[in-house]
């Protein structure tokens, strides 16, 4: 089965993570960042874990689950039950909970759906999607066994992991570049690595983690062994699609990371050298280990890597050539993996150019100095005009609002995206020039040059020069407004799992935790998981404050009010709950006068107030209320 580039989208979000700030507050919520938190200091300490499974069948684990998946895209992605998680949204929080307990005792993974994601090469990309059920089940196990991979993992693998991005990546490679001066590279690629991961290797690199779990270990084995749906059984790879999948991929190359940093950066001498710690990142400075380690035949080197993408970069031709040797042969004696020989190669940055991550590197002398400049690779340069292009075209066709959105967020995103090249300008105006006349040419008759820019539009692109156009009053997000900015190393300091850590990535949440707490553990009965797990949401959403008075919500003075009641087809969704006062809830079904008189009088509603209220009254069929 191929997809349409229109599909694709929801099922890259398979993979998506939460958001940061509302990962960790999910984990407050369900009392599962205390736990967390010790198996990562565990980890730390190089403890042995034996009882896995106890935590990740836990209640509250299990609807951390939920929680954490239910607002990606890609939940509302079918697997071959044709099930996503609207149909799970319907059940109890109780029988929801038993009913993954119960498969996880005896843990049988459902067929997985196969389809065919399309590269810009023409080519495709092989995606298995599990079931939404199974895909909680392994978002249970990712939640207990990431922290304990979190402390063994290497600093400086930047994908797939919590807080860590490509532009960290991006920014490690130019310190290594321009500071370091380290110009030749080792580009290495190897061959389906998604396909190829060696499941035996993987279990015992689990065991070696210190996963020693058996029932957890066996559970994993079954995923990795689970049916593709009109192919069978593998006996190697990792699904791309799965939720556990990038965190098993990381622990596979993990071997590898520590590795390559064990020739260099890690390297143990026989003399204890002086060591300082930067407060702002966490890192620990070895310079004088360094010099000392330069007078011997040790060879220089440094890694970048994103998921399977990696960059080793090397002080001298020489060098990299016994690397490159090296880890060709490692790879395939340790992982079982082969390289892609004609991807694969070394590369002087002073002659020639590299892509990594979107990007085109290449070395340039500035003054004294040689310093890495950074471009949209040509590949990225192409399907940039080609997707602007095809929004346009759908605009002229259509012009809706929801289209014009799109297109906005396309190009906001793309900038965002490539805001770290330090010749990205060049490429965006480049863009910009190719396509001017085609936008000019489609929008012609159906746009105005005039108008209203939005706040956010001033706010991002307010400086622009370039010609304006409006549709529907909508302002189009100008290509070539791009601003570059300078790409910070990710600071060591930041992480989940560290009280210190946390404070870097949020503030404290200014609302009562009590309230939360007590949401948490005392569900409506009867009502569906969807139901109670949104109250939750809706709480903390509205700052722990009623939506018509802006008063703070009370333990046993609070409703949850069906915006559409479900007597008229209203459902349990976000989006058709609100938390309000309980005197507010009874004037919004009240439909006698002296009722309607007498909560008046108690609430005392401003004008703006009373506006809120009659929007509520009219959706559940009441009339407005007039005040003289």
């Amino acid at each position: 089965m191929i997809l349409k580039d229109s599909e694709v989208v929801d099922l890259n979000n398979l993979i998506e993570k939460p958001k940061k700030k509302r990962t960790l507050r999910n984990n407050e919520y369900y009392h599962m960042q205390d736990t967390f938190d010790r198996l990562y200091q565990q980890s730390k300490d190089n403890k042995k874990f034996s009882s896995l499974m106890r935590i990740i069948t836990s209640k509250e684990n299990i609807l951390l689950s939920y929680r954490n998946i239910k607002h990606n895209k890609g939940s509302k992605t079918t697997g071959v039950n044709k099930t996503n998680i609207a149909n799970l949204a319907e059940t109890k929080p109780d029988e929801f909970v038993r009913y993954i307990q119960n498969r996880l005792n005896n843990f049988v993974p459902h067929e997985i759906k196969r389809v065919e994601i399309p590269k810009p090469n023409g080519k495709t990309r092989p995606l298995g999607i599990p079931t939404i059920e199974d895909r909680l089940i392994q978002q249970c196990i990712k939640q207990v066994l990431e922290p304990i991979c979190e402390a063994k993992f290497h600093e400086h693998s930047y994908g797939f992991r919590p807080n860590r991005s490509t532009h960290h990546a991006i920014a490690r490679t130019y310190k290594l570049i321009n500071l370091n001066r380290l110009h030749y590279v080792v580009n290495v690629d190897i061959k389906g690595f998604f396909d190829n991961v060696n499941h035996g290797k993987l279990l015992k690199q689990l065991w070696s983690m210190g996963i020693r779990d058996k029932s957890v270990l066996k559970v994993i084995s079954k995923m990795l062994k689970a049916p593709i749906k009109g192919i069978g059984i593998q006996d190697k790879g990792t699904p791309q699609g799965g939720i556990l999948s990038p965190l098993l991929s990381n622990i596979v190359l993990n071997e590898f990371d520590w590795w390559i940093s064990s020739q260099w950066e890690t390297f143990i001498t026989k003399r204890e050298y002086c060591k300082t710690i930067n407060p702002h990142n966490g890192r620990v400075s070895a310079e004088g280990r360094y010099r000392a380690m330069k007078t011997t035949k040790l060879k220089e080197m440094f890694m970048v890597r994103y998921a399977d993408d990696f960059q080793i970069f090397c002080k001298d031709y020489e060098t990299a050539q016994v690397i490159f040797k090296a880890v060709k042969l490692w790879l395939n004696e340790r992982l079982g993996l082969e390289i892609s020989p004609e991807k694969s190669k070394v590369i002087n940055l002073r002659k020639n150019s590299m892509d990594f991550l979107g990007f085109t590197l290449k070395v340039h002398k500035k003054g004294n100095k040689r310093v890495c400049q950074s471009r949209v690779c040509n590949k990225a340069f192409a399907k940039i005009k080609e997707q602007v292009r095809i929004r346009i075209k759908e605009i002229k066709s259509k012009q809706t609002n929801e289209l014009i959105y799109n297109f906005n967020a396309y190009i906001l995103g793309t900038h965002e995206y490539y805001k770290v090249a330090t010749f990205g300008y060049m490429d965006f105006n480049k863009i910009g020039y190719q396509v001017r006349k085609y936008i000019h040419n489609q929008l012609k008759g159906i746009a105005k040059n005039r108008g209203e820019p939005s706040k956010t539009f001033q706010k991002l692109y307010g400086h622009s020069k370039e010609k304006r156009y409006f549709i529907n009053g909508i302002a189009l997000y100008p290509i070539r407004a791009f601003k570059m900015n300078k790409p910070m190393n990710f600071s060591q300091t930041i992480c989940d799992y560290t009280e210190s850590g946390r404070k870097k990535i949020h503030q404290a949440i200014k609302m009562n935790t009590l309230i939360i707490k007590y949401l948490l553990e005392n569900p409506i009965k009867g009502e569906t998981t969807e139901y109670n797990d949104n109250r939750i949401s809706l709480y903390v959403g509205q700052n722990g404050k009623c939506s018509v008075t802006g008063d703070f919500l009370e333990i046993g003075r609070m409703h949850c009010h069906h915006k559409t009641p479900r007597s008229v087809g209203g459902d349990d969704r976000y989006n058709n709950l609100t938390f309000v006062k309980v005197e507010v809830h009874k004037l919004i079904h009240a439909t006698k006068p002296e009722t309607i008189k007498k909560f008046l009088n108690d609430l005392k509603l401003s004008e703006e107030h009373l506006k809120k209220l009659n929007r509520l009254r009219k959706k559940v069929g009441n009339e407005i209320i007039l005040v003289n």
